[in-house]
């Protein structure tokens, strides 16, 4: 008589919706995607197209190659600009060259750049509220001459941050920033500042508010977190701070399922699953499949919002 199987521990799963990829994500790697078809390999792209490893591997297994600045890129071949937007001299310097460049800057982040150079245009001193050396920041802060843009990364600095003129200031800010602490740090800005301009809709943009306040529901409900991810993608490493804040007795950020340690698992009833918008689902699946090799899973998705936003391709791609 053949043994029977161990009999697996159950184990509750709450998975996050939305997660992973968001609007400009699709986009940004979808305008690789296509010019490698349309033009051959290899394409370049300037940094990283999106912060997550698994995508960059994938797209050089394309023909993408990844470079750091435009002299890195031969004369002949199309250049990709991430989308984190990159600064004004990018593209002036690939005009100059007279190369073929498509830009994969999330439509979110163009939005921020456009209201930069509209308070500059006005006399205002800016304010950028973001992370130093995020590629967005950089790109950003490179909208406008040196100097015309102060950055702020914590709520200590707009308490002693001093302006030129304190009656006409603005701000503006990173994208994939955490909800609570900007909210914390504008707060400050307008208690000191009453009359600071501020942008016509918030700057922080939609999947990021979205998968900050998924994982907010989340943490409600279980003592572990697993935030989907790379390392240097700023709004997954916001999800895991959301988290542990929310309620999560612990929450740790994993690229893929081979980053899951069984420890973390001991003793825990509710494990909650999410991703940055960097991160595709079929990384989220496979940390799933783990899961359940060693337990009996009941799946249950969270989702207090439904994405249905969309950004077009660049016209050079479709027509």
């Amino acid at each position: 008589m053949d043994d029977a199987a161990p009999i697996k521990p159950p184990l509750k799963v709450l998975l996050a919706s939305p997660r992973g990829f968001c609007a400009g994500v699709d986009r940004a790697i979808q305008i690789v995607e296509r010019t490698i078809e349309k033009y051959g390999a290899p394409v370049f792209v300037r940094h990283e197209i999106v912060h997550n490893k698994h995508v960059v591997e994938r797209l050089k297994a394309l023909g993408a190659v990844f470079v750091e600045e435009l002299d890195e890129v031969p004369d002949g071949r199309p250049v990709v600009f991430s989308a984190h937007g990159v600064p004004k001299t990018v593209p002036a310097e690939a005009r100059a060259r007279q190369m073929l460049f498509l830009d994969a800057t999330c439509p979110l982040v163009s939005k921020v750049h456009v209201e930069a150079q509209r308070h500059y245009d006005a006399g205002r001193e800016i304010v950028l509220i973001g992370h130093a050396g995020h590629p967005e920041v950089v790109g950003t802060m490179g909208q406008l001459p040196d100097g015309a843009v102060r950055l702020i990364e914590h709520a200590a600095d707009a308490e002693v941050f001093q302006p030129i003129d304190a009656m006409n200031v603005a701000f503006v800010t990173q994208t994939t920033l955490s909800v609570d602490d900007t909210a914390e740090i504008v707060a400050i800005l307008q208690r000191r500042f009453p009359g600071i301009a501020a942008p016509h809709k918030e700057d922080i943009c939609y999947a990021t508010t979205n998968r900050q306040e998924a994982v907010k529901h989340l943490a409600e409900g279980c003592e572990l977190l697993l935030v989907v991810g790379s390392r240097n993608s700023s709004n997954s490493v916001r999800l895991v701070e959301v988290g542990l804040r929310g309620g999560a007795d612990n929450a740790y950020l994993i690229d893929d399922a081979a980053g899951l340690d069984w420890a973390w698992l001991e003793g825990v009833g509710a494990v909650g699953v999410t991703a940055g918008a960097s991160a595709p689902e079929v990384l989220v699946q496979g940390v799933i499949d783990k899961l359940a090799e060693r337990y009996a899973l009941t799946i249950e998705e969270v989702a207090p919002t439904r994405e249905t936003v969309t950004f077009k391709l660049p016209r050079l791609l479709t027509a």
